[in-house]
């Protein structure tokens, strides 16, 4: 699973319109929120760092909801955007996510388990679990 982390508002207008998932490591308004979503209509997950979370519009958490956008809370650890201006979670975590949780194992032990081997928020955990996302 590919996550294009958008690091300032100015990348917004550079976004592929399929992109799918995405982590804002800036402190988003309302309107950049929008203009994501005209971008990139296909959009499915944002992410953001559990500071901004706290700070967002009620009406934005609605209108995303209303879009079927998934807002999650979480970081992107160790990600070097110079580097790749995607954040990747490998195929054997994915893996791992989908065994445990068609194992029928609770939700939080999924967690729990997939965060002692890897710095993904528990929000994203659960978010893979749950959906058909692939790598």
């Amino acid at each position: 699973m590919k996550i294009k982390v958008i690091s300032k508002r100015e990348e917004i207008d550079s976004i592929r319109p399929n992109e799918k998932a995405v982590h804002l490591s800036f402190r988003a308004s309302n309107l950049d929120f929008l203009n994501l979503l005209q971008k990139a209509p296909r959009l499915q997950m944002i992410q953001t760092p559990p500071s901004y979370m706290k700070t967002m519009s009620d009406a934005i958490k609605v209108f995303l909801d209303m879009q079927g956008v998934e807002l999650l809370e979480g970081d992107v650890w160790g990600h070097r955007k110079d580097l790749d201006e995607y954040y990747t979670v490998d195929n054997a975590t994915m893996e791992e996510i989908h065994t445990l949780a068609a194992s029928g194992v609770g939700m939080e032990d999924v967690t729990n388990e997939v965060q002692k081997k890897t710095k993904l928020g528990s929000d994203l955990i659960k978010y893979i679990a749950r959906t058909k996302v692939t790598a």
